[in-house]
């Protein structure tokens, strides 16, 4: 007799649905797993029959063939245990499952039979709803996360034997609910604010810009300006996060096993990933031998902050540009090809020099560094990789009067009320053309709505002529004229807002302090 049960794999952040098939044959193992297993899949073999064996249940000592369906897809997760064990009490005629293909299964199993939590459940129950299956059973701490998809049956189990009680019939378990509407309210609630950064006015100004048109930022200033402090609250000042972004972003965390650590079972704020600069280029891009997401896909839909920029390695700074064009990340393997979203602003800190005090007035905090050695610090960062990031903005020292005065400045919820209203523009702006903020806009977008008058023209030549800018830094600043001018409610662009852009390219100039 042969036992089937259906389960899920993922795969990149998509989840694949597999059958579990059991058979009991004649061989010299104890068990034989087929169809593209992976070590992992292929350790749980004796984690499988411990489990079965301390859960009570007597099975046939005869060898056992497992064979994972289609054999073509690649099967990367302890999750298969429950499935597995579930396929071999089966064809040992302890159990039957009537519907089969209507309910699926996941879970590791412990050798004492009970049932571990596993990543990659919110994929796995999307598929699920997708391709419709009624029930889905998944261990008891992922099924908030599995609950949150609607019109799915959703059965928490905690152990092997409560699982083929509830398959039999003998007990009864309530299926998981999770209160969405309530779940919604909760999505936005940050800890932070951007009133509690004192003084900095010139900097806010510049992130409500960033935010309002989706471009990335470098900030540079000395240690203990409040870089960081900032930059944690970007997400703040971003539009609204809404279910299907938070879905969207939740499942890329649940595939990486990060959801677990989420509220309800899912990202409630914008996602804020501050990798070390000691992060290798797979780390942060993504890959390995079953490509994982990397920090920026993981930051897909928030804040992707690098802080001390300088100090990244320059091959892992490098691999930033397409993600930073496209968007997504392609990884390629010699058996398949997978693509990860990675839609981010990128906000980076870095000091003016080695020491980080040049050009402050602080005292007893003099530079000495020489002039070389500014030069090769700031050369660490490649012309390519700033030429796309479109503002520069310096961040001075915070004065002692700014210190010791109450926070002061508009609260983020009158920031974010900005950023909409700029946000919305542009949706009305970019209807219809798979375009969403300024920042996306090509060069014939470019050439329709960033018509400049005579003065502003001039200014721009004048700046060009001057600082020698590239192609790429004339569109960027073109792209940041237009973000102030929707901040402003401008039909059109004027030279105060081409003004305003050119200042947010500090490190184009030949001198800066």
């Amino acid at each position: 007799m042969v036992g089937i049960v259906l389960s899920y794999t993922t795969l990149g952040i998509d989840a694949y649905q597999i059958s579990v098939e059991a058979d009991i044959g004649t061989g010299f193992n104890p068990m034989n797993i087929v169809g593209m297993a992976s070590n992992a899949v292929k350790e749980s073999k004796d984690r499988v029959i411990a489990a079965i064996k301390n859960s009570g249940y007597q099975i046939s000592t005869q060898h056992y063939t497992i064979n994972l369906a289609p054999a073509d897809l690649k099967k990367d997760s302890a999750a298969l245990d429950l499935p597995i064990a579930l396929a071999i009490l089966q064809c040992n005629e302890i159990f039957r499952i009537i519907d089969y293909d209507t309910i699926a299964m996941i879970g590791e199993l412990s050798l004492d039979g009970f049932v571990r939590p596993v990543a990659g459940v919110l994929p796995i129950a999307l598929a699920a709803k997708k391709e419709g299956i009624d029930t889905l059973i998944v261990p008891l701490e992922n099924a908030e996360e599995a609950a949150i998809i609607e019109g799915l049956n959703v059965i928490p189990v905690t152990s092997l034997r409560e699982c083929v009680s509830w398959l039999c019939k003998e007990t009864e378990i309530m299926a998981a609910n999770v209160d969405r509407e309530k779940i919604f309210q909760v999505l936005n609630d940050f800890p932070v604010d951007m009133s509690d950064v004192k003084g900095q006015f010139q900097v806010k100004r510049a992130l409500e810009v960033a935010a309002a048109g989706g471009h990335n930022v470098l900030m540079i200033g000395p240690p203990g300006s409040g870089k960081t402090m900032l930059a944690r609250r970007v997400p703040t000042i971003l539009p609204e996060l809404n279910l299907e972004e938070a879905l969207e972003a939740t499942k890329i965390h649940s595939v990486a096993g990060y959801s677990k650590n989420f509220r309800n079972g899912i990202l409630t704020t914008r996602p804020f990933r501050s990798p070390h600069h000691t992060i290798s280029d797979v780390a942060l891009i993504g890959g390995g031998a079953f490509p994982k997401p990397g920090e920026v896909s993981l930051s897909h839909r928030g804040v992707l902050f690098l802080d001390e920029l300088p100090e990244f390695k320059r091959v892992v700074l490098e691999v930033l540009r397409q993600p930073l064009e496209d968007g997504v990340v392609t990884i390629s393997r010699a058996a398949s090809s997978l693509t990860f979203p990675a839609e981010f602003m990128l906000i980076a800190s870095m000091n003016p020099c080695p020491c980080g005090y040049f050009g402050s007035n602080i005292p007893n905090h003099q530079c000495n560094c020489e002039w070389g050695s500014i030069l090769r610090y700031r050369s660490r960062i490649s012309g390519p990789l700033l030429d796309r990031i479109d503002i520069h903005v310096e961040v001075p020292s915070v004065s002692y009067a700014d210190l010791a005065s109450l926070p002061t400045g508009d609260k983020s919820v009158d920031i974010r009320a900005r950023v909409n209203k700029a946000r919305a523009i542009q949706h009305d702006r970019f209807k219809g053309t798979g375009i969403f903020n300024n920042s996306q806009m090509n060069s014939k977008q470019l050439r329709k709505f960033c018509i400049l008058d005579d003065a502003s023209n001039a200014l721009l030549q004048n700046a060009i002529d001057k600082m020698g800018y590239s192609a790429r830094v004339f569109d960027r600043i073109l792209k940041v004229s237009r973000t102030i001018a929707d901040l402003e409610g401008r039909k059109d662009i004027i030279s105060d807002d081409i003004s305003e852009a050119i200042q947010y390219r500090t490190l184009d100039r030949k001198y800066w302090s």
